[in-house]
């Protein structure tokens, strides 16, 4: 398994029309957690957000969204965003453009977002002219790496707390597949934040 920890800027600069990050000059961080709604681990996450009064924005999958309706419900209603994170966690690079699209608005009509994160950040590029007419293509510059099997929670925290800047859109996930690394590394990574005297905005 391969991927950048830091976005390379040659990729963001390919794909300059995505967000990967949001100017400011501010010290200010974006945290997003993808595949969710799960009730194995989003609920946790929730109580760890409301405890460091904390926002952050959710990617959610539609059918996720279809099985826990309360807890997506509740991601509002603490004041967290959401966006559309597809309906089926659909693979862009392996599915043609008309199918993409309706997977996207399939999750749309559940999620009501003008946000959408490409599952696994493979974006279908047949359909991003489409799909920019609606949405709003949010990508990120700091992967946290919780989806690693291989990675410690406490290298996670590094990856994330070593590698931010201003304006920084952090990628964790709330997937049950990595339930013991994102909970355990999630207070630690608010903290060190914190401590380097961030605040954690929530993408529009």
């Amino acid at each position: 398994m391969y991927y950048f920890v830091n976005t390379p800027k040659f990729i963001q600069s390919l794909f300059s029309s995505l967000t990967w990050k949001i100017p400011s000059k501010e010290r200010i961080v974006y945290l997003t957690f993808d595949d969710g709604p799960t009730k194995e681990v989003t609920s946790s996450l929730l109580d760890i957000l409301n405890t460091e009064k904390v926002k952050a924005t959710f990617f959610c999958v539609g059918k996720n969204v279809e099985k826990h309706p309360d807890l997506f419900q509740e991601i509002k209603i603490q004041g967290h965003g959401v966006g559309n994170h597809s309906n089926t966690h659909i693979n862009g690079w392996r599915t043609n453009k008309k199918q993409y699209i309706e997977d996207v608005d399939a999750a749309d009509k559940l999620i009501n977002s003008d946000l959408f994160r490409p599952p696994y950040g493979k974006l279908n590029l047949k359909s991003k002219k489409a799909l920019q007419k609606k949405y709003k293509i949010i990508m990120w510059d700091v992967a946290g790496g919780d989806f690693d099997k291989r990675l410690s929670p406490n290298k996670v925290i590094e990856n994330v707390t070593h590698n931010v800047k201003p304006g920084s859109i952090v990628v964790l996930h709330d997937n049950q597949k990595f339930k013991e690394t994102i909970l355990s590394a999630l207070p630690k990574i608010i903290e060190e934040l914190k401590a380097a005297h961030y605040d954690f905005g929530l993408l529009t």
